[in-house]
C-alpha cells in the first residue's frame, strides 16, 4: 500500500485532519456523504452521520440517482448508506480527537474540507458451474477529512 498524501494543506495551528485508506466501502455513496457533511459544524456532522447510520436521517443524492427513490424532507432523491456512514464516523472521530490532542476545541471546528478517492481494486474470481468464473471485484476508498476552527 503507497503512502497517500493530503489533497490540500491548511494551517496545522487552526486545523486537524484525519484520513482512512483503503476502505471497503462504495465510492459513489461516499462522494455523496462527503458532499452532504462538507461545511457541516463537527458536532453537527457527528449527529448526522450517526442519524444516517440508524437509517433515521436520509443522504441526498445529486449525481448518483438511479433507481434511489424519493425522501422527506427538502430533498428528491436519497438513500441511507449506513456502511459509509460508519466509516465517516471513525474518521470524524479521529480528527476531532487529533484537535484535542493539539490543544484545538472540537466543538469550534468545521469541516473545511473533504475529499474521498478510489483506492485500488482487489480482483477475485467467483466460480461458476461447468468450470466457469466471473470476475468479483471489491472497490476501495480512501477519505480525508480536514477541520478547521470557526473564526
Amino acid at each position: 500500500m503507497a503512502r497517500i498524501a493530503y489533497s490540500i494543506e491548511m494551517d496545522p495551528k487552526t486545523s486537524s485532519k484525519a484520513m482512512g485508506a483503503e476502505l471497503h466501502i462504495s465510492p459513489k455513496k461516499s462522494r455523496e456523504l462527503g458532499k452532504a457533511i462538507k461545511g457541516m459544524r463537527a458536532s453537527a456532522a457527528q449527529k448526522y452521520l450517526e442519524d444516517v447510520a440508524i437509517m433515521k436521517q436520509a443522504v441526498p443524492f445529486k449525481k448518483h440517482t438511479e433507481g434511489s427513490g424519493h425522501r422527506k424532507g427538502p430533498m428528491a432523491n436519497g438513500r441511507y448508506p449506513v456502511k459509509v456512514a460508519r466509516s465517516f464516523l471513525k474518521i470524524l472521530e479521529n480528527a476531532r480527537n487529533n484537535a484535542e490532542y493539539k490543544g484545538l476545541d472540537p466543538d469550534r471546528m468545521y469541516i473545511a474540507h473533504v475529499a474521498t478517492k478510489r483506492g485500488r481494486v482487489i480482483h477475485g474470481m467467483r466460480p461458476r458451474a461447468r468450470g466457469r468464473g466471473s470476475p468479483s471485484n471489491t472497490e476501495t476508498v480512501s477519505i480525508e477529512i480536514i477541520l478547521d476552527e470557526v473564526l
